[in-house]
Formats: structure tokens, C-alpha cells, sequence
């Protein structure tokens, strides 16, 4: 199988789709709401490597770099590996699976040509430790069946890019180790965003959920640049205690540069009440699932349908009061978003199909 959907449970063997694909699955599988998409499986890059003799051509241009830990060896090798791929398309097999893939992905959401993040998650990534995820790329607002293809085609480049090359030979692991698999995911198109703590940001209290959001992604309020809504949820019951309209003035509509919001909007709660209390259900489940207050980034996706437009960004372990007798790192009156670095999921990359710093699991 050279494709397979996040909801599949074969999707979760990290060894065939990479940490990132398998993350995403076993979300997908707790019930928890992510952009949808499919990982293209390490079969396929190994379908693709024994096409026209790639694999025997790599590894004779890897033997000849011998013990050399310079750089502009590692970048020559590069040249030469790029060169020969570049001139061999995905094997019939790999790309129709992958274009079967894709055209279902648009049929599901209901969006023709749907606009994709491309990731790569080679299957190392984990035994080989955490800083190897950011060798590899991210490319967003991808558009197209022939798009896509390309840019799989570019995440297997990637496993020879030079930087990656040294990487690989000062921790003494064979680039053939490592096999790429790649995540496609619909590129989140935020109506709103923001974040949500399952304990109070400003006191501690383990009994509320806090969410601040404003209209677009959530670029507008990570940066400060916008005094966002704040709800107040009972997480006993989940009513909503306290709901406070913010300064929304810009938003950010496809993350590149901001726009002024409407003045019709800019008072106007960005989160339905609904939209809140199912926030906040997911918040607890999250909470359950790792024992810990969370700090969690969400988006409210427009393109998606009613019910199923909550979707999941990321998810940390909340750290200023779970490390106890603490003062809050930050200034209360300041809105708890001040202090909160890390990234809206694809949003940090403009358009220009941009390498993202993100690299999230």
C-alpha cells in the first residue's frame, strides 16, 4: 500500500508512515478532530528508489565520500544525487495511488483541488532523536494533483540534501536507514483561531478552561497584535462562566500579511457558544489522555462542513503552574497569549511554498 488515510489503523505503524503520519493517526483514532489528509507510506520511496537503478547510483555516490566530513564533499554528492533524481519521475504505481489519494482527500472535504501542507516524516526521525525532524521540509498551499506529486518528489530529494548528508555521517547513520514517508494535509483555513488552557493561565484554578481566539489564524493573537476574545468554561458541566469580546482589528487570512477586520466584526464574539463547549470537551479529553493541564492551539476551518470544522493544531503540557509553586511568567494583564511561543501548524510559512520552522509532530 503506498497511501494510507490518518483513520486508518495502518496508518499508525510509525515504521511505514514516519513519526509525524502516526501522531496524526493515533489522534485521529482517540477521536480527536486534525486537519484531514492520508501519509504516502515508505513503501512508495522504496518503490520509487529501485526504479532506474537510483539505489545502487546513491549508494555508489555515498561510497565515494569515503571518511570526508567536509562540507563541499557532502554538497557535491548532493548535486549529483538532486541531478539523477530530478530526471526520474515517481514509478505509474506510486504517482496513480497518490493522485487516487488526493482526489478522494477533495471528494471527502468537498473542496476541488484542495490546498495541501506537504511533510515530510521519514520513519528514522524518532529512534534517531527529536532534532533530526527539523532536517527535513514542510511545503503549504499546495494546489493540485500534479502539485503534490512534485513536492513528494522533492521531500525524497531532501533525504540527500547535503545539510542532511553531514547530519547523517557525524551521528554515524547510513542515509539508507532512513526511509521518507510523506504526510498530505489540508492546509487549514482559519475563520478563527486562538488557544485554550484546561486549567486558569492567571491562577491556576484546575476547574476552568480558558480559550482566547480572534478571527483568522492565529498569527494575529501569538503576536500580541490583537486583544482576542476570552471564554471562560465550568469544566464541571461546561457551562460558560464568562465570555469577553476583544480589540479584533486585523486577522490573518491565508498568513502571509494581515488585513483590518470589518468593522462589523471586530466586536463580535469569533466563537459560537457550541463551538466553545466542544473546545472545551476536547480540552478535558486531551487532559485525560495526558494526565496534565494542556496548552492547546485550535482553528475553526471554513472550508470545512459544521461538526466537523474544529481542528487541532497542536497540543503541549501546560508549564507555568504545572511546575508548581511558581509566579506566572507572565503578566496577567498582559492576555496569556504574550508569552506563548511556538506556531500555528503551517501558518508560519507564507504562501511562497516556504520552508516552515514549525516542524511539528
Amino acid at each position: 500500500m503506498f497511501t494510507r488515510e490518518f483513520n486508518d489503523p495502518a496508518c499508525q505503524d510509525v515504521r511505514e508512515v514516519g513519526g509525524k503520519a502516526a501522531g496524526l493517526a493515533q489522534m485521529t483514532a482517540a477521536g480527536l478532530p486534525v486537519a484531514p489528509g492520508f501519509a504516502v507510506t515508505a513503501a512508495a520511496y522504496r518503490a520509487y528508489l529501485q526504479t532506474g537503478g537510483l539505489q545502487e547510483f546513491t549508494r555508489g555516490v555515498l561510497d565515494g565520500l569515503g571518511t570526508s566530513r567536509e562540507q563541499s564533499a557532502f554538497d557535491d554528492a548532493d548535486r549529483a544525487i538532486s541531478e539523477r533524481f530530478t530526471r526520474m519521475p515517481l514509478p505509474d504505481s506510486v504517482a496513480n495511488a497518490i493522485r487516487a489519494a488526493y482526489a478522494k482527500l477533495c471528494e471527502d472535504t468537498g473542496v476541488d483541488n484542495i490546498a495541501v501542507a506537504v511533510r515530510s516524516s521519514a520513519t528514522a526521525e524518532d529512534s534517531v532523536g527529536a532534532s533530526f525532524a527539523g532536517e527535513f521540509e514542510t511545503w503549504v498551499d499546495i494546489v493540485g494533483a500534479d502539485a503534490v506529486l512534485e513536492y513528494v518528489h522533492k521531500c525524497y530529494v531532501s533525504v540527500f540534501a547535503g545539510r542532511v548528508l553531514s547530519y547523517l555521517a557525524e551521528k554515524e547513520i547510513d542515509p539508507h536507514a532512513i526511509e521518507m514517508a510523506v504526510v498530505i494535509q489540508k492546509t487549514v483555513r482559519a475563520r478563527a483561531a486562538g488557544v485554550m488552557f484546561t486549567l486558569s493561565p492567571t491562577s491556576g484554578d484546575r476547574s476552568k478552561i480558558v480559550m482566547e481566539a480572534s478571527w483568522g489564524l492565529g498569527l494575529s493573537v501569538v503576536g500580541g497584535e490583537v486583544t482576542p476574545d476570552r471564554f471562560v468554561v465550568d469544566k464541571v458541566g461546561l457551562g460558560i462562566a464568562d465570555r469577553v469580546v476583544g480589540n479584533k482589528i486585523i486577522e490573518y487570512r491565508r498568513g502571509d500579511a494581515p488585513v483590518d477586520v470589518p468593522a462589523e466584526r471586530r466586536d463580535v464574539l469569533c466563537l459560537q457558544d457550541d463551538e466553545v463547549v466542544a473546545l472545551a470537551t476536547l480540552g478535558k479529553k486531551l487532559e485525560r489522555i495526558h494526565q496534565a493541564p494542556q496548552d492547546i492551539e485550535f482553528a475553526v476551518d471554513e472550508e470545512l462542513p459544521e461538526g466537523s470544522n474544529l481542528i487541532l493544531l497542536q497540543c503541549r503540557p501546560e508549564t507555568v503552574w504545572s511546575n508548581a509553586d511558581r509566579k506566572p511568567a507572565f503578566d496577567a494583564t498582559a492576555g496569556m497569549m504574550s508569552w506563548i511561543t511556538g506556531s500555528i501548524s503551517g501558518a508560519t510559512a507564507p504562501p511562497a511554498h516556504a520552508h516552515d520552522a514549525s516542524h511539528q509532530h
